[in-house]
């Protein structure tokens, strides 16, 4: 399914909490956020689930979300207006913005998990208690889409927010493992693509491609292409001044991509990067018309140049086996070996 087919509430009263909370994040140099980390969720707790972007108009599909995490050991709750739905998105922006304003100041709930992408997180930003959430941390999982809300909350408040499984999944093995590893054990875990090859004679699929070899450490930050270029020049990307940037999309034609690359080329972003990490482009063909780039010639004229170490292919986007990336946690990427190893974990 292609990514783009897919109030503050509130208040240091309602909180209940003393000034000074001992986990509140200090501002840094330049106003950047000291890092702050989520409490790492566990057997027994409460996940709320927000929509706050596409409409999800089917209850069966909540019925599945919700028993896919009981399965994992957790209590689930749905936020008030997760079946709304206007036009495309799933309610208004006040009430998305409600919902994870209310479900982050709840202290109840250990963790949010957003149903589906879509369209609609970065219409919510300016809605959103930053405050709040600095307060009260906890866990926000999701990807496409939601790279909107991920990298907002991060760069507002300091938080470690989660690249991975939304609720209508798969929530399958491989998936489930490396959830579990990040989000529940924190482990500083190396996460690696999988390794098999079948009835061939060498492997397949899933394969790393190396753009530029060689190590590299940083904080990881990105998402989706097509969301992250569309905040440029809002207030609401943190800094990518030796980050690890992770990127992919779905259902984008070649030369798209080539537009997005030179978006992130000519704002300065591509310049101020560590590393770089291409997961998948699911349905990025050449479209129709005259002869096509190919994707590695896009990596050939833009992110070869950047002498970076550099690789294509990993667990990342709109595919059934996939990494969670804690954005905004230390990491040490090999572009050779296509591996992204964890320097701290991303939970307390």
């Amino acid at each position: 399914m292609k990514r783009r087919d897919f109030c503050t509430a509130g208040t240091m009263a309602a909180l209940g909490l003393a000034v000074g909370h001992s986990t509140e994040a200090a501002p840094l140099q330049g106003g950047e956020q000291a890092i702050l980390k989520p409490p790492r969720l566990k057997s027994g707790d409460l996940l709320a689930l927000i929509n706050p972007a596409g409409a999800t108009a089917l209850r069966m599909d909540i019925e599945i979300v919700e028993e896919s995490l009981q399965a994992l050991g957790f209590r689930v709750r749905r936020a008030a207006h997760l079946l709304d739905r206007y036009g495309y998105l799933a309610g208004t922006d006040q009430d998305r913005a409600a919902d994870v304003n209310e479900q982050f100041a709840d202290p109840e709930v250990a963790g949010l998990i957003a149903v589906r992408g879509g369209w609609g997180c970065a219409r919510i930003l300016p809605l959103v208690d930053y405050d709040v959430i600095r307060t009260r941390p906890k866990v926000l999982l999701g990807y496409s889409d939601v790279t909107a809300l991920l990298l907002a909350v991060h760069a507002r408040t300091g938080l470690l927010t989660f690249h991975g499984p939304v609720g209508l999944g798969p929530w399958n093995r491989f998936t489930v493992d490396h959830f579990k590893q990040v989000v529940i054990e924190g482990k500083q875990v190396t996460l690696q693509n999988p390794r098999y090859v079948g009835n061939n004679l060498t492997q397949v699929s899933d394969r790393v491609q190396t753009i530029t070899p060689g190590k590299a450490k940083g904080r990881l930050l990105g998402g989706n292409l097509t969301v992250l270029t569309a905040m440029i020049g809002s207030d609401y990307l943190p800094s990518f001044d030796g980050a690890i940037l992770f990127l992919e999309d779905v259902g984008e034609e070649i030369y798209r991509i080539d537009r997005m690359l030179t978006q992130l080329q000519l704002s300065g972003i591509l310049d101020r990067v560590a590393g770089v990490i291409f997961g998948k482009c699911t349905d990025c063909g050449p479209g129709q018309g005259y002869g096509s780039l190919t994707m590695e010639q896009l990596f050939d004229d833009h992110i070869r140049p950047l002498g970076v170490p550099a690789w294509s292919g990993a667990m990342i986007g709109h595919i059934p086996q996939k990494f969670t990336l804690p954005q905004g946690a230390m990491a040490e990427i090999d572009a050779t070996r296509g591996t992204i190893q964890l320097l701290e974990s991303p939970v307390t």
